[in-house]
């Protein structure tokens, strides 16, 4: 996919979680999600934080690898005081921040050249995938409230780049668990909402996930249980890339338990 093409899936994805809180009750942005830990306010000023960081990643990278130095030193402790500076904000306020750093995220990304690279907190990215990792975090998030309001959000195939990106990073759920990965390539033939077969790897692979691409989204952010959805696994190490999946950084955080939610396409 072009940046633009991503852009555009990025774009879309910002207005789909606005639109998931748009007229919600104040109360609402206290409920508790999924994330243990984390309410919907709590989500959304991660998310704005995300797009701060993207945002000026592209557009003033030396002032980004400040900010940079700062959070690789205790990225924890930068996400929750993130949290702090975000979620402080009353609900419409907090909206709104979201949505302006969110475009403007989108609109720096697409300044950049396609073929150059954006500085990033490990290794510089082509904007195509920072754009994708910031579909990534709006799927998971988004996920996270949606669970928390009780709204079922119908998959599409703006799902695509997601699953390029979780492709592209499937050696995270190793390293996240301080795991060695395969050098041998997998194959995954994953089932579009259209019914189309998006494919991944070489056809000759002995290790291969098959599946729902919407199953497999939730996997990689782990915001179902692998027990929960209707992928399956051919050969020892896809069995065990199953069970480890992610495609971010750092701690793999507690995920889901398995029948915690209903079946993923009703819920």
């Amino acid at each position: 996919m072009s940046l633009n093409d991503v852009l555009k899936v990025l774009a879309a994805d910002i207005d789909e979680v606005e639109n998931l809180v748009r007229d919600i009750d104040e109360a609402d942005w206290a409920k508790p999600t999924p994330a243990p830990g984390w309410s919907i306010a709590d989500q959304v000023a991660h998310l704005t934080f995300i797009f701060r960081l993207a945002k000026t990643a592209a557009a003033d990278p030396d002032t980004f690898k400040g900010i940079a130095a700062k959070a690789t030193q205790n990225f924890d402790g930068a996400v929750n005081a993130a949290l702090q500076q975000f979620n402080g904000f009353p609900p419409k306020e907090l909206l709104a921040r979201f949505r302006s750093e969110g475009d403007a995220s989108v609109e720096a990304l697409a300044a950049v050249p396609e073929n150059s690279v954006v500085p990033w907190l490990v290794n510089p990215l082509p904007p195509t995938v920072l754009a994708s990792a910031g579909i990534m975090e709006l799927f998971g998030h988004g996920q996270d409230i949606a669970d928390a309001l009780g709204v079922h959000r119908e998959p599409t195939d703006r799902l695509r780049p997601l699953v390029q990106f979780a492709v592209l990073t499937r050696d995270f759920g190793y390293l996240a668990h301080d795991l060695t990965p395969p050098a041998e390539p997998f194959r995954f033939e994953l089932t579009a909402p259209t019914g189309e077969v998006w494919t991944y790897g070489p056809e000759d692979a002995t290790e291969k996930i098959t599946g729902p691409v919407h199953d497999f989204c939730l996997l990689v952010t782990r915001r179902r249980h692998r027990d929960d959805l209707a992928l399956t696994a051919t050969g020892q190490e896809a069995e065990r890339w199953l069970g480890i999946a992610q495609a971010y950084r750092g701690p793999a955080g507690e995920g889901r338990k398995p029948g915690q939610f209903a079946d993923p396409c009703c819920d």
